[in-house]
């Protein structure tokens, strides 16, 4: 089976009202891409998440529930005395999402911090992999080049090396040095997943449709730039491919959107299938999350969409 790995970082997550009622659970950009993409291609891709987590009881249990997703944990590195990263999300009647983080020492910073990792030991086996623009973020300028440089030697032995422009500005010093490490992934990566209005803020323009244009003219020999409610396009070398967004009668929380998008994407792409049935199953998995509260569905409530 093809070996696909994402990095990232999984927070510990709290869901509800300050001061009120709270569920806990657990996720991350990379991470909820992640267990949807294992969930879809179940059998026929192999998905690894590469993270570091602490030695606390949390990080185990962190641990647990991914392997029961069928995640491959080999890269994720343990570090004494350091622990995940925490999160709160509130949502409004509209579904849409506020967040408070507590992430300043979270383990995944530290993830580059070794001589060698074990995600750059397993290079050479890996077939993907996926990072995004908060992988970026959360890491120091050392640890960022040397994610650079793994996506470079994964580039030029023809593996795909797949780049989500998830742009946090609050994780980032100032727009401009988001906007020059955001340029340098997209020039490695073979496909390119974008968000429309992030890529709109990371670049400062006036409009949602100049945020299209500077998209399609991304370097990338793939780029899928979703919309929002509106049709996800596709531009790859024969030209651009407009594929329908799934109308969702009532949004509970968009939580995941994106992420669930991109698994379902990927879990097509990896396997051989066409732009076009790539961008259907994203934008039907996408359209089932946001009908349901936290960042990872019941596996029951997706049944219908696994490949």
């Amino acid at each position: 089976m093809p070996r696909v790995v994402l990095f990232g970082e999984c927070m510990l997550e709290l869901q509800g009202q300050a001061f009120g009622p709270m569920q806990q659970g657990f996720g991350g950009d990379t991470l909820n891409t992640a267990v949807y993409l294992a969930r879809c291609a179940a059998g026929k891709l192999q998905v690894g998440y590469a993270t570091a987590l602490g030695d606390d009881g949390l990080s185990s249990g962190l641990l647990t529930r991914w392997q029961a997703e069928a995640l491959d944990t080999s890269l994720v590195q343990r570090l004494p005395g350091r622990m995940p990263g925490l999160y709160l999300i509130e949502v409004d009647a509209h579904g849409e999402r506020s967040f408070s983080y507590w992430r300043d020492h979270s383990a995944a910073k530290a993830y580059f911090d070794a001589p060698e990792t074990p995600l750059e030991q397993a290079a050479d086996q890996i077939d993907a992999l996926y990072l995004s623009g908060i992988s970026l973020a959360i890491l120091p300028t050392k640890g960022r080049e040397r994610l650079l440089a793994l996506m470079a030697r994964l580039r030029a032995r023809g593996a795909t090396v797949v780049f989500d422009n998830n742009y946090r500005p609050r994780l980032w010093a100032s727009r401009a040095e988001a906007h020059a490490w955001f340029d340098r992934a997209y020039a490695l990566a073979s496909i390119a997943l974008v968000t429309a209005d992030d890529e709109q803020a990371l670049r400062g323009l006036p409009t949602l449709e100049a945020a299209v244009e500077a998209a399609s003219a991304l370097p990338c020999p793939e780029v899928a730039i979703k919309r929002g409610r509106d049709s996800t396009l596709v531009r790859i070398a024969s030209g651009v491919q407009e594929i329908a967004t799934e109308p969702v009668e009532k949004v509970v929380d968009t939580t995941a959107a994106g992420d669930s998008f991109a698994a379902g994407y990927l879990a097509v792409r990896l396997q051989g299938g066409s732009v076009e049935s790539a961008a259907t199953q994203g934008n039907r998995l996408a359209a089932r999350v946001i009908q349901y509260r936290g960042a990872l569905i019941p596996l029951d409530a997706m049944a219908d969409l696994l490949l």
